[in-house]
């Protein structure tokens, strides 16, 4: 383990590597099935998304262990998977098969992008300030991924948000798991966060989910365990080549460019944002501000996309609950692989384990690690507005928008117009012109 990860150069030990591991994958664990539900709205069979969402899964992450050594996690992605499924594929009228071949195609650019010098320039060309407001709209928008997940928020018919009923089921066995979580890291526990996850979930079994519904608690356990394997793929491996691309040609030269800039732009920037945001945040970044062998997790994360694409699911990207297992103490690829080997066990018979973790066990650990990403904010000068907007809008738009690639979009462009009409050109790099204008580009094409 020493020669694979160097654990003392990191300051870890295997211990707190599997505890991050195991805290990251249960944090995450709800993309199991919160994927396949989603995408079976297309027509494609749920039991083949959820072992494609697996396998990618597990394959991005082990991937991007043992080629960058960061502990970070990877799957398909929300609102990446909502942009496949409801714009895609419902709103365009494109047939699942052909939007995986959109997908596949976005992936291919990625890692061109990814393998080239372009890749360390766009990171190295992000100022400062807006690197530390992404860690804190990370910690914002993870907090309110976890808010949302149990109902402590909600949203109104409006389309407003409001507070939701917290005097029963999972909001208040989670703002139950929060207290607890937050007292043992006021202690300075180690591995609080696990235990909150963990004493959360055994508290669930005590609570109803819904008082009008008997004998349904907030903690299930599953009425069987059954054995997948990899017929279950069946329905979606390899539908890309054999029935996606040949579907391009009907869909129209500014669809595809549409879908292509979306998918590239949302997966590049989601993948850019966590990794530096996250690691900024731990400690982790050089001198110079920029992720040892970012540029291999990135990789990692383009590959994947390809071969998430290629089993049968949507946009597979770094996954911000990663910051969870790194809040733990994670710090080298050893967590990566506990996550990876789990969700290649979740693949074919943990699935209906994993679920036994409810939401209202991982709110608590999203919430908590929304409040630690937060500090990044004290190294932003708020005293000067040329910074202060920039920065404020890369944090507000994250949670707002449920995006974190449109509050880097936000950010990039007030920075940049600013810049300019305070005549300082030459203080934004020519990248950050180009980038503005494509996030512009992308948000009037996305609403053409």
């Amino acid at each position: 383990m020493e020669k694979l990860f160097k654990l003392k150069e990191h300051n870890t030990t295997v211990r707190t590597e599997i505890i991050a591991g195991l805290t990251t994958f249960f944090a995450m664990a709800y993309i199991i099935f919160v994927n396949p539900g989603m995408l079976v709205a297309t027509g494609m069979d749920f039991n083949a998304v959820m072992v494609a969402t697996c396998l990618s899964a597990a394959l991005g992450t082990l991937l991007t262990a043992f080629m960058s050594n960061t502990p970070f996690a990877q799957a398909p992605g929300m609102g990446l998977n909502a942009f496949f499924t409801y714009t895609l594929c419902l709103g365009m009228g494109i047939p699942w098969q052909t939007s995986l071949a959109l997908v596949l195609i976005s992936g291919v650019i990625f890692l061109i992008i990814a393998i080239s010098p372009l890749r360390g320039i766009i990171i190295s060309s992000i100022p400062a300030s807006l690197k530390k407001a992404i860690g804190a709209g990370i910690g914002l928008f993870i907090s309110l991924i976890g808010l949302f997940n149990v109902g402590i928020i909600q949203t109104t018919p409006a389309g407003l948000v409001e507070l939701g009923n917290i005097t029963q089921g999972p909001a208040l066995v989670a703002l139950i798991g929060l207290i607890i979580t937050g007292v043992l890291m006021a202690y300075k526990v180690k591995g609080a966060i696990f235990i909150g996850i963990i004493g959360t979930t055994l508290i669930g079994f005590l609570f109803k989910a819904d008082p009008s519904v008997p004998g349904v608690m907030v903690t299930q356990l599953p009425e069987s365990i059954s054995f997948l394997g990899l017929k279950a793929l069946a329905p979606t491996f390899g539908k890309v080549f054999t029935e996606g691309f040949a579907g391009l040609g009907a869909i129209g030269i500014m669809p595809i460019i549409t879908a292509l800039i979306t998918l590239i732009i949302c997966d590049m920037f989601d993948t850019v944002g966590t990794l530096v945001g996250t690691a900024s945040n731990a400690g982790m970044l050089d001198k110079d501000g920029n992720l040892p062998k970012g540029d291999r997790a990135i990789i990692a994360d383009a590959i994947a996309t390809c071969a998430g694409a290629v089993v049968g699911t949507s946009t597979v990207t770094t996954f911000v609950e990663s910051s969870t297992g790194i809040s733990e103490g994670g710090r080298t690829g050893l967590t990566s692989v506990v996550v990876g080997v789990l969700f290649v066990l979740a693949a074919f018979f943990f699935a209906p384990i994993a679920g036994i973790v409810p939401a209202a066990a991982t709110a608590p650990a999203l919430i908590i690690v929304g409040v630690l990403m937060l500090k990044s904010t004290m190294e932003i000068d708020w005293n000067d507005f040329e910074t202060a907007l920039p920065c404020f809008l890369t944090i507000a738009i994250m949670p707002f928008s449920y995006s974190i690639s449109n509050g880097i979009g936000f950010g990039f462009i007030a920075y940049t117009l600013i810049k300019v009409f305070r005549g300082k050109f030459k203080e934004v790099p020519v990248l950050m012109y180009i980038l503005s204008a494509l996030f512009i580009v992308m948000y009037i094409l996305s609403n053409a």
